[in-house]
């Protein structure tokens, strides 16, 4: 037996131990510490602490994710085409790491409160840019090590699976904590209705993602999607039909079970994840090339296509539909040094985090082009990938969904605080529109063709190449 896995093993068909799996996750949990803080947070601190203008908020978000959008294939290919001493992939999570950290803390500095208006824009816009690029030059590395330890779909899955529960330990950290960690910082009460509703729907994640690869022998990788939204679009139906007719105070109980519901529909956005490494190994099978690091840039590129949007179209929307932030009553605290605070807390517990990752991960299959990718052959293999193409869609419209929703959700368990404008824009934004991207998601999973069967075909056949 052990020669045989030893032969599986130098085939690319690596099993890792718990204590790799988890190191690994552990740089997603560092990641989503900063990154919650931003997607969640970041537009209410803006519009509600330095009082700047909701257009020009959702305007800088726009402005700095097309900067990012050329930004990352330009780290990807960088990355593809070079190797560092300590790691392919690995060393960015300690190069990106340290200016990441630094970058988060001065992203919302107490002192900027006092500035003049145009000072404040300056300075978000500086701030904003600068953390977004160094993001990039972590996560993009970090997301091309998944398909460096292994290329064992079984392995793949738990790597993915647990990734995504340190992911999701990040996202309830933040999305609860950071409420809660503001009450504390200026010794007021906590509003644990709030933070409840905030996080709760990060809960399936650690039900399902641990289950994956049983729920997927039972339901199949499709069927295991097609669930998962048919159980999120009824919880929104729930939320929206209780905030539309009904005291969302009186209701509690049967709200936070819907939010649950939803957070069911939007964990296919984390299981997405899984399909990158097909892509890149259906890439290799096509070209030789197994170009990890490109593909992970144009996933997040795609990802952060859906948060972009999102975050351009949310506070611009409800501006315009008659939501004002600055003059509505304010759904967290505005001390400014309790949200730099907050903000500084889970920046320092992100690096540590980042260097767990980088001490417990193991790259055992990489490879490095014998002349660079460059930008037009990236452009091509866009083309000729429908996987990729499937992949990059679904990904813009799952983040949609979720991001869409996210920094007016603290809005919603005090709905009857606003006015009936007000309650409407509310409604749209965290039931109506994540609804309907839910089902275009559904339609696109429909159209992806990779199954399990075909994979294992592709990667033997790679494997026999390289002998």
């Amino acid at each position: 037996m052990a020669t045989t896995a030893n032969s599986q093993e130098s085939k690319g068909f690596y099993k890792l131990s718990w204590l790799q799996r988890i190191g690994f996750g552990s740089g997603d949990l560092a990641q989503n510490l900063i990154f919650q803080t931003v997607a969640t947070y970041l537009m209410i601190y803006l519009t509600t602490v330095l009082k700047i203008n909701a257009a020009f908020v959702s305007g800088l978000i726009l402005t700095v994710r097309l900067i990012d959008c050329f930004w990352s294939p330009v780290v990807g290919r960088y990355i593809d085409n070079h190797n560092p001493k300590l790691g392919k992939y690995r060393a960015y999570l300690l190069y990106g790491g340290i200016p990441l950290t630094a970058a988060a803390c001065l992203l919302m500095l107490p002192q900027a409160a006092m500035w003049s208006v145009p000072m404040k824009m300056v300075y978000a816009a500086v701030s904003y840019t600068v953390l977004s690029m160094i993001y990039s030059v972590v996560n993009i590395p970090y997301g091309s090590i998944m398909a460096s330890m292994t290329r064992d779909n079984d392995e793949v899955l738990i790597l993915t699976s647990t990734r995504m529960v340190c992911a999701n330990i990040g996202q309830i950290v933040v999305q609860a904590g950071f409420p809660i960690g503001l009450a504390m910082c200026i010794h007021s009460a906590i509003d644990w209705n709030q933070a409840t509703f905030m996080a709760i729907g990060t809960i399936p994640a650690f039900v399902i993602l641990p289950s994956m690869p049983v729920l997927k022998r039972w339901l199949g990788k499709k069927g295991l999607y097609y669930t998962l939204l048919a159980i999120g679009l009824v919880g929104f139906v729930i939320l929206f039909t209780i905030g539309k007719f009904f005291d969302v105070s009186n209701f509690n109980s049967l709200v936070q079970v819907a939010k649950v519901m939803t957070g069911v529909g939007l964990l296919v956005g984390s299981l997405m994840w899984a399909l990158v490494p097909e892509v890149i190994t259906e890439a290799e099978y096509r070209t030789g090339n197994r170009p990890a690091a490109t593909v992970n840039a144009l996933a997040g590129v795609a990802f952060k296509a859906g948060f972009s949007i999102a975050g351009w179209i949310t506070p611009l929307v409800m501006g315009w539909i008659g939501f004002n932030f600055a003059s509505e009553a304010s759904a967290l605290p505005v001390e400014p040094s309790a949200w730099f605070t907050v903000t500084c807390v889970f920046a320092l517990v992100g690096f540590v985090l980042l260097m767990l990752c980088f001490l417990g991960s193991k790259e055992n299959i990489t490879t490095t082009p014998e002349k660079p990718v460059s930008f037009g052959e990236m452009w091509q293999e866009f083309k000729a990938s429908k996987c990729l193409q499937l992949v990059l869609s679904i990904f813009v419209v799952v983040f949609l969904a979720s991001f869409i929703s996210a920094p007016v959700n603290a809005y919603y368990p005090k709905l009857a605080n606003y006015s009936d404008i007000a309650q409407n824009a509310i409604l749209i934004f965290t039931t109506v529109i994540p609804a309907i991207l839910l089902v275009v998601v559904g339609y696109l999973i429909y159209k992806y063709p990779l199954t399990d069967e075909r994979l294992d075909e592709m990667n033997k056949e790679i494997e026999a190449r390289n002998k």
